[in-house]
């Protein structure tokens, strides 16, 4: 499906508080890289017509991060809520007639797919307003999604503005939505600030159009892993762990064996040849292009090496920007060794 009539909206302005850093949240890396570049690099295969990025606390900072992306930026000057962030961009949404994919730079784990799958539903529904929604056994610190006795969303109630029973509710907003630029617009400068934390919450756009009689669609994502928003160090782990988790199951299925993959760390620059073994607290980074056949012993970090095939690397080894000819081996304590250059 043709979906460039759609233009991305990638909100990361925000400071990140509970992070504890001066830094900004969305440069935090997981996986080896800045949160926001994973959500951009889940964006950029669907070939939108364009995306933009909302910038705010130390915005040349993001901005200089994102460099190598196609994108144009907008930049809000005071951090007043998500419907701020958005509304920043009118100016630049002005003569836009289609509709806006909105989602946060703090979700690094959202897929291509998903996002694909969600824009076709809005597409073919041919929706004013779509939002993503996902189950969670603990939905703390996001907001609940209340519907009607038919399952119908009604509105969006943030945490901090939820009362004990909407507490309780385990179905959350995912922070993604797909909207028609006219109504977005429109529906923003409705929206107040009566509420916990004195913001424009985009949020309040789904009871705007309810209000309105307009139906607003659902799209639960069935993997809530997905939407995982990175606030804290804690989530910042979580999201790295996963992220990882994902990449050797691309390894192992092509064909490596890892030992204990929880206790492997190989970059996703990283490539291994079919039947190769990888031991457990080994660390593979930088761009690797490792051979067929290979054994990599325990306690080993490899960094921007190329290895040939059926290499034996023996333990508590460190090999570093150097090559390795196929059918060597590495001996145990092997220190930045530098073979067939």
């Amino acid at each position: 499906m043709e979906y460039s009539s759609v233009v991305g909206l990638v909100l990361a302005a925000g400071k990140g508080t509970r992070m504890k850093s001066d830094n900004p949240k969305v440069l935090h890396e997981a996986f080896f890289s800045p949160i926001i570049h994973h959500v951009l690099d889940a964006l950029q295969p669907i070939s939108l017509g364009r995306n933009i990025v909302v910038t705010g606390h130390r915005h040349q900072l993001v901005e200089g991060s994102l460099r190598g992306y196609s994108l144009s930026f907008v930049h809000q000057s005071q951090q007043l809520g998500t419907g701020h962030a958005v509304l920043a961009c009118e100016d630049e949404l002005r003569s836009h007639k289609g509709s806006v994919l909105i989602l946060c730079g703090d979700t690094p784990l959202i897929k291509t797919e998903t996002l694909r799958l969600f824009l076709h539903a809005h597409i073919e529904g041919a929706s004013h307003l779509t939002v993503m929604t996902t189950n969670v056994t603990t939905p703390d610190n996001y907001g609940r999604i209340i519907s009607d006795e038919y399952g119908n969303i009604v509105r969006i109630v943030e945490e901090k503005d939820a009362n004990p029973a909407q507490k309780k509710i385990k179905e959350i907003n995912a922070g993604i939505y797909c909207v028609d630029a006219h109504f977005l617009f429109d529906a923003l400068k409705r929206v107040g600030t009566n509420n916990m934390q004195g913001e424009i919450y985009l949020t309040d756009i789904v009871a705007i159009a309810v209000g309105d009689g307009i139906h607003v669609h659902k799209f639960c994502c069935l993997d809530s892993e997905e939407i995982l928003g990175v606030n804290s160090r804690r989530d910042l782990a979580q999201a790295h762990a996963v992220l990882q988790r994902r990449y050797l199951v691309v390894l192992m299925e092509s064909g490596v064996t890892l030992i204990q993959p929880e206790a492997v760390t190989i970059e996703k620059t990283v490539t291994i040849g079919k039947d190769s073994v990888i031991y457990p607290n080994t660390a593979l980074t930088g761009v690797c292009n490792i051979g067929s056949g290979v054994h990599i012993d325990s306690f080993v970090k490899i960094d921007g090496c190329t290895i040939g095939d059926c290499v034996r690397i023996g333990p508590f080894t460190h090999l570093q920007q150097t090559s390795i000819p196929s059918w060597s081996t590495v001996a145990p304590h092997t220190i930045d060794i530098k073979c067939g250059k």
